[in-house]
C-alpha cells in the first residue's frame, strides 16, 4: 500500500504560476515595483503602467509647485 505522503509515481512535478498583484493574471515572471513606500510584485505590463503613472504624478506636482511659487528649502 502506498503512503499518503508520497505522490503517485506517474504524477509530474507540481508547478504554480505566479499571480500579478495588480491585475490578478497568471504570468511567467513578476517584477518588484515600489508603490507608495511599499514594494509589490507585478507583471511587466503593470510595472510599466505604474511607472508611467508615477512619472505623470511627479510632473503634475512640479507644475503645481511652480504655479504656487514654491522655492523649496533654503
Amino acid at each position: 500500500r502506498a503512503s499518503l505522503d508520497e505522490p503517485h509515481p506517474s504524477a509530474g512535478p507540481v508547478t504554480f504560476m505566479p499571480v500579478c498583484r495588480a491585475c490578478q493574471d497568471e504570468v511567467d515572471e513578476l517584477v518588484p515595483v515600489k508603490v507608495e513606500r511599499r514594494r509589490i510584485k507585478v507583471c511587466e505590463d503593470c510595472a510599466e503602467r505604474i511607472a508611467e503613472e508615477a512619472e505623470i504624478a511627479e510632473m503634475s506636482e512640479s507644475v503645481m509647485q511652480d504655479m504656487m511659487g514654491y522655492k523649496g528649502r533654503r
